[in-house]
């Protein structure tokens, strides 16, 4: 689950200049450290903490070096990285070099076992405004319904 809670800016630019604008921003910023992963790794493995961390060292040592030779990297049901530097539109045919290519960036491409585990993500906007508002009006109907993610 991912807990989200109501935060506002104001607009500096655009059609919305100087109006205040609200939106849902994660509350904290859960994550697994690596010793995390080994630790479950060991447990679910026949393997120990030493052979797991090694195991990844070795795994980013890979990926770096295939990645630097502009090979992609499948990795199984997690997905796979690749090098892309996107193009810069020119107008002349003779133009086009290296130089009219934007900095290479890492994309990573996942499988659909971790899309759809993604999309199974259970989200919740703690929104002390709405929740007030909607105790007020349970006084009135009773409904006693809940709505915390609409």
């Amino acid at each position: 689950m991912i807990e989200f809670e109501v935060k506002s800016r104001v607009m500096n630019i655009g059609k919305r200049k100087g109006q205040t604008l609200y939106y849902a921003s994660p509350k904290s910023n859960q994550r697994l450290t690596n010793k995390m992963v080994v630790d479950r790794i060991v447990r679910e493995t026949s393997l120990s903490a030493g052979d797991v961390s090694n195991a990844l060292i070795s795994l980013g040592a890979i990926v770096r070096d295939a990645l630097l030779m502009g090979a992609s990297v499948d990795l199984a049901d997690l997905g796979s990285f690749r090098v892309i530097a996107p193009p810069t539109m020119v107008d002349n045919e003779i133009d086009v070099t290296a130089a009219t290519l934007k900095t290479p960036k890492i994309v990573f491409t996942p499988k659909m076992q971790m899309r759809d585990s993604a999309k199974s993500v259970e989200l919740v906007v703690d929104n002390p405004k709405r929740r007030a508002q909607q105790q007020g009006s349970q006084g009135e109907n009773g409904s006693g319904e809940d709505d915390l993610n609409p």
